[in-house]
């Protein structure tokens, strides 16, 4: 249970909405939470595209007021046409956005109620920025704290994974659309507001045009990868994520690869803030934030740096299920990464099991395409059909190897990796790998997963059809995890040539051929550290409180659902999106949406692939009621994806604005 905190060491003064200008003269519009009559203090900055007057509004006021309340000046702050700020927004991460950030950063330190330090803080988009911006080293930011977030924009972020089409890179187009034309607020703008709402709904369309455009690994996402420049980093960073979020493997990789002090926190959480979670148990994050900005900003030893520089929930073993509210397991900490302490463990697969010792042998496998109906989302956040069920569906299409029930309980922490010896029968192919936890009655938990593009094979910037029939040798990196297999449970691993809807199929059912004797899987074992017992224990969760809310009831016209249909072969899986209705009710705003995401395939026909996102947003204010409607379309021919998009505005009941697009794409090697 997370404490609403209402007493604080000093008293907050809110500025509703304030204009930073930009050389440019664009105004980024931001509310300020500061200590009220202090002197000067350290800045603390978050920086988004969601909406701080009417979307991220009931959140912010927990979070930086509270950081407020211990000595803190919080702004969060518009990001170029969104929100209440002026200009329009044509892409995520743009070099202008990050310029944006270093004037605004330069800004914030030149104001007499700051002290001329800022740190920047965020969750997802602004775990990305903050990281993105302090390679940019503007002087005055002195930490970044980052929640959620990825180091590299190509290879594990929701557009590819592993040099395959992600589900989510055109939903979360579709996404991004229904958003980027909501309107300012004329109690703020006055009448400019119209002239602000029609160039952004003018610049709106589907950014999945843009990430089709590259889908391979080049200079469009090496811009804002930081771990391509690792070395520009050169302030403290304290990276956090959750074990159920899809970003957790950056916080190891930011571990090893930054050379600027660091410290990684994962917990069992999904895409939250740790303190305010679906997943439990929470802790009391705002209180390590605090910790860790009096380290760096104000000089005080609050001993966060003597403690363990990677610490993470070790999860306990659990049934499969569409749904976990609390993860059972304990905190460890390692005191480096990547840790000495780890002892890699090379299994090898033989006829249907994982042995010590290698042994000749080849496997074989033509995957339908429902497998991966059991595969859950990509990015949780915790709602209640988020996770992978019983694997042992998606294990009825795929090759399968277990270990001997295990004498002892096993624990691993890191990244298992599948040196896969193999060759296709077809030119575009690709391979999914799951590592799973068998328990003695059979049933199946997916552990970690790992996805490649084999025509990859070299690198995702230089992709090539493979030769069919010909041998090559690929390392399949699995997601990081903590995971303890139990003494009587089996180690499983799971190879497919397809995994629906997860990723985009290849053009052509594929038949993969395992060289068995080539082959190893490496499990990252971790022995047990006495020091975890010692481990200073989390202070309980608090937030202040929150801006009131009144949320209306809402039915999902498409709730989460998976369809076959055994005569057809026709496969559908429904995701809800972004429904609610709810008015915020000191600013008189009410806003709604509904919206899905629709995956429908025919078993046996790759090219069938096709996406639909549906979006119905209605914003009611004192002096109008304007709504959006938008709906994008993914399909696929041998060569090329074909997406349509069309966009609806209405002021009133009346339409303002319609358009369309219909763009074929043309397939580089997927």
């Amino acid at each position: 249970m997370t404490t609403v905190r209402t007493q604080f060491p000093h008293p907050v003064e809110v500025v509703e909405n304030l204009f930073i200008p930009l050389p440019d003269g664009t105004r980024l519009a931001a509310k300020l939470w500061r200590p009220a009559g202090a002197d000067p203090v350290p800045a603390i900055l978050e920086y988004l595209p969601y909406r701080k007057h009417d979307g991220t509004r009931t959140r912010d006021q927990g979070l930086h007021m509270y950081l407020a309340g211990h000595g803190y000046a919080c702004l969060r702050v518009d990001i170029r046409g969104t929100g209440e700020s002026e200009g329009v927004i044509v892409d995520e991460y743009t070099p202008v956005e990050q310029k944006d950030g270093s004037d605004v950063i330069a800004w914030i330190a030149a104001q007499d109620w700051c002290d001329g330090q800022v740190a920047m803080i965020g969750i997802s988009w602004g775990g990305f920025n903050g990281l993105q911006i302090a390679a940019r080293q503007p002087p005055a930011l002195k930490t970044v704290i980052a929640v959620g977030f990825t180091d590299d924009r190509y290879a594990t972020d929701v557009h590819y994974i592993g040099g395959c089409l992600s589900k989510d890179n055109i939903d979360w187009s579709g996404t991004m659309m229904a958003s980027q034309d909501l309107p300012p607020d004329p109690a703020i703008h006055g009448p400019a507001w119209r002239d602000i709402w029609m160039d952004r709904i003018r610049a709106n369309r589907p950014w999945g045009l843009t990430w089709l455009a590259h889908q391979r690994r080049d200079g469009y996402w090496r811009q804002g990868s930081v771990c391509e420049v690792f070395a520009a980093i050169r302030v403290p960073v304290y990276a956090v994520s959750g074990w159920a979020d899809n970003y957790s493997e950056a916080v190891p990789r930011l571990l090893a690869g930054l050379s600027s002090p660091c410290r990684g926190l994962i917990g069992p959480w999904a895409h939250s803030f740790p303190h305010d979670v679906t997943v439990e148990p929470a802790i009391g994050w705002l209180q390590e934030v605090i910790r860790w900005c009096d380290h760096w900003m104000k000089g005080r030893d609050t001993g966060i740096m003597d403690e363990p520089a990677l610490r993470v929930w070790m999860q306990d073993s659990v049934p499969p299920a569409t749904c976990y509210r609390h993860r059972p397991g304990r905190w460890v900490g390692e005191d480096a990464w990547p840790s000495p302490r780890i002892r890699w463990e090379a299994l090898h697969p033989v006829g249907g099991r994982l042995a010590a010792a290698p042994q000749a042998g080849l496997a074989r496998v033509r995957s339908p395409l429902w497998v991966g109906l059991a595969a859950g989302e990509i990015g949780r956040y915790g709602d209640e059909a988020d996770w992978p069920t019983d694997q042992r569906e998606d294990d009825a299409g795929s090759l399968v190897w277990q270990s001997e029930p295990l004498p002892d309980r096993v624990e691993i922490l890191g990244a298992p990796r599948l040196t896969l010896r193999v060759a296709s029968d077809r030119p575009l192919a690709l391979a999914a790998v799951r590592l799973n936890d068998v328990a003695p009655d059979g049933s199946s938990t997916r552990v970690t997963l790992g996805l490649l593009n084999l025509t990859h094979h070299k690198g995702h910037d230089r992709p090539e059809p493979l030769t069919p029939g010909e041998f090559i040798t690929v390392v399949v990196e699995l997601d990081d995890i903590a995971h303890a297999f139990p003494a009587g449970h089996r180690i499983g691993l799971s190879l497919s040539s397809t995994y629906w809807p997860i990723a985009w199929p290849s053009p052509e059912l594929t038949m993969l051929t395992v060289d068995c004797g080539q082959t190893r899987l490496d499990v990252p074992v971790r022995p047990p550290r006495a020091a975890d017992a010692a481990l200073r224990a989390f202070d309980p969760p608090e937030h202040a409180p929150q801006s009131p809310v009144t949320d209306h009831p809402v039915t999902p016209g498409h709730p989460r659902r998976v369809t076959r249909d055994l005569l057809t072969g026709r496969i559908t899986v429904d995701f809800p999106r972004w429904t609610y209705d709810h008015t915020m009710t000191d600013i008189g705003i009410r806003q709604a949406s509904e919206g899905f995401a629709r995956y429908e395939i025919i078993d046996g026909d790759p090219l069938s692939a096709c996406l639909v996102t549906r979006y119905r947003v209605s914003q009611i204010r004192a002096d109008a009621t304007l709504g959006h409607e938008s709906e994008t379309r993914l399909s696929c021919d041998a060569t090329h994806f074909h997406l349509s998009a069309w966009l609806r505005i209405t002021e009133n009941g009346h339409e303002v604005f319609r358009r369309a697009w219909n763009e074929a794409i043309q397939r580089d090697h997927i």
